[in-house]
């Protein structure tokens, strides 16, 4: 979900570089999966959520195996492994969108699979968010860990299947969205080598001194309570963000991952699955600057990679007890190093929030908020880093550096640590309204995204002080 992408070819080679062997996916874009083609690299592969309801007929289901699976089946294609249906479609926040269609979704998609032939090999999971189970208020442990109330007879008949048909369950579990507006929250529970939390959890013995071993150890009650609690697990998404919020910082996300390596390496499980083998997806690989900011800011920021494919931290990707910086991406293009910045000498200064508002309605000015890695600039800084971004995202054509006369060009690196004004990748493929915006930057018409608010009004808020 970015305005400029790398070519999927040197993201394939990224993986490979960084030895990683496995990949989840969350559709099954040609392009993509080009790029995986030949790497041998298990990928998981996904219908999305809008396309469940059209899988529940069969014949379409069919179609979008022989479509997404089948054609890749070849020497130097796709290595599938699993089809994921729908992400977290059981969400409470889609209010039961989803709850009636994600089954007949699944069996329909894994009897295709296994007509074809493939089901031997690739399986077909629904990957849930750590919301569809959870413990009574009376009773906040693991042990008491059951399925959602409103969704018990579903999440039962899905568990059934899987096992019937040698799947995992996929679950998404982060730490970080514990912590996240709760301030509340020890923060050391959030880690995996943090002190004991002043209220720690004791379950039948088991004292519970990090929230992922809680979490999952709910979830293996839940699949117990069932009668399937040997049901293997896996972890489709867990991770930490580098910015967008006080909690998303480079630190801290660093110390999250080097925990859980660790944990991961050493086989350690949790109380309930002690030595166990648990298989993690990283969330994710890269930052993504259009992504929705709904959930928060620092949905733009959970990559491991800058949105360029630099890598942000030492990581123990091997195991080794040697953390070391992963290896970037290669064959990077950029556009000219140039940057849009506010025009000291510009007199229409009354226009000003109305113009950076413009900018961070069609870029990402997440970077700006409070605690965040641009947080600290002045009014000035605020208003180059909204028209930077800006002009970054489309492509530095001369007419996106305007701004009503406000804005100006430089061939000087503005950046002020630890903010970084960035020079985009010269491959793009948009994803917001790239010519419409081009034409024109006067903003006053141009109504602004809703999920961008919260840093549109801090931003405003900077520029008016």
């Amino acid at each position: 979900m970015a305005t400029r992408r790398l070519p999927p070819k040197v993201m394939g080679q990224l993986l490979k570089d960084n030895g990683f062997k496995k990949v989840k996916i969350f559709d099954a874009d040609e392009k993509t999966m080009m790029g995986l083609a030949g790497t041998g690299i298990e990928t998981m592969i996904a219908v999305p959520n809008d396309m469940l309801a059209a899988v529940g007929d069969y014949r379409r289901a069919q179609e979008w195996v022989k479509k997404n699976v089948t054609k890749y089946d070849l020497d130097g294609g796709v290595n599938i492994k699993f089809v994921a249906i729908g992400n977290e479609p059981f969400l409470t926040a889609y209010n039961g969108t989803y709850d009636n269609v994600t089954v007949p979704a699944l069996k329909n998609i894994q009897r295709a699979l296994n007509e074809a032939g493939h089901g031997s090999a690739i399986k077909a999971t629904v990957p849930v968010n750590a919301d569809v189970y959870d413990s009574p208020a009376s009773n906040p442990v693991p042990s008491a860990g059951k399925f959602r109330d409103d969704i018990a007879g579903v999440m039962t008949d899905m568990v059934r299947f899987l096992n019937h048909s040698g799947a995992p369950f996929s679950v998404n579990i982060y730490p970080f969205l514990s912590l996240y507006g709760n301030d509340d929250f020890p923060i050391d529970y959030a880690f995996f080598d943090g002190a004991p939390p002043p209220n720690p959890v004791i379950d039948n013995g088991i004292n519970y001194t990090n929230v992922f071993d809680a979490n999952f150890d709910t979830l293996v009650s839940a699949l117990k309570k069932i009668g399937f609690g040997d049901l293997p697990v896996v972890i489709g998404e867990v991770g930490w963000p580098t910015d967008g919020d006080k909690h998303a910082t480079v630190p801290y996300a660093q110390r999250f991952y080097s925990g859980l390596l660790k944990r991961l390496a050493a086989r350690q499980g949790t109380p309930l699955r002690p030595r166990a083998r648990i298989e993690v997806y990283l969330f994710g690989l890269m930052d993504e600057d259009a992504k929705s900011v709904a959930p928060g800011n620092f949905e733009r920021h959970w990559g491991i990679f800058t949105f360029d494919g630099r890598p942000k931290f030492p990581l123990d990707l091997r195991g080794n007890g040697r953390p070391a910086m992963p290896a970037p991406a290669r064959g990077v293009r950029y556009l000219p190093r140039r940057w849009c910045v506010l025009n000291p000498n510009a007199t229409n200064t009354t226009a000003l929030a109305d113009n950076v508002g413009y900018a961070c309605s069609r870029a990402d000015c997440t970077a700006l908020g409070y605690g965040c890695s641009c947080g600290a600039l002045d009014a000035t800084g605020n208003a180059s880093y909204a028209f930077n971004v800006y002009y970054q995202a489309q492509g530095q054509v001369p007419s996106a550096c305007d701004f009503q006369g406000l804005a100006m060009l430089t061939d000087k690196d503005v950046s002020q640590a630890p903010c970084n004004f960035s020079v985009q990748v010269a491959e793009t493929h948009a994803t917001v309204e790239t010519a419409a915006a081009a034409e024109s930057s006067a903003p006053a018409m141009l109504p602004a995204r809703v999920d961008a608010a919260a840093v549109l009004a801090l931003v405003l808020m900077l520029l008016t002080a």
